[in-house]
């Protein structure tokens, strides 16, 4: 193999370990949420905290939507095609 293909190779051996290292589980996503909100100041087992937690996964939600719809050509607009 040539020194590029040993090298790009490296590259997405490296990409695919790190984006292994980055998942989590729901559990774990979840603790990670209520410490934000108790670092928010807000007291567990309230409706503050429960609204605390809902507007975290909504804007997690809306940031998956971006991310997927957001970087498509044909979702940016119409388009006319003649």
């Amino acid at each position: 193999m040539t020194k590029i293909t040993m090298r790009l190779l490296a590259v997405a051996a490296a990409g695919l370990f790190a984006t292994a290292c980055q998942t989590t589980t729901p559990q774990e996503r979840r603790a990670r949420d209520e410490n934000t909100c108790a670092s928010y100041g807000f007291r567990r087992g309230t409706d503050a905290f429960a609204t605390c937690l809902q507007r975290i996964d909504l804007d997690r939600r809306a940031e998956t939507r971006a991310f997927r719809y957001g970087n498509d050509v044909f979702l940016r607009g119409p388009y006319y095609w003649y």
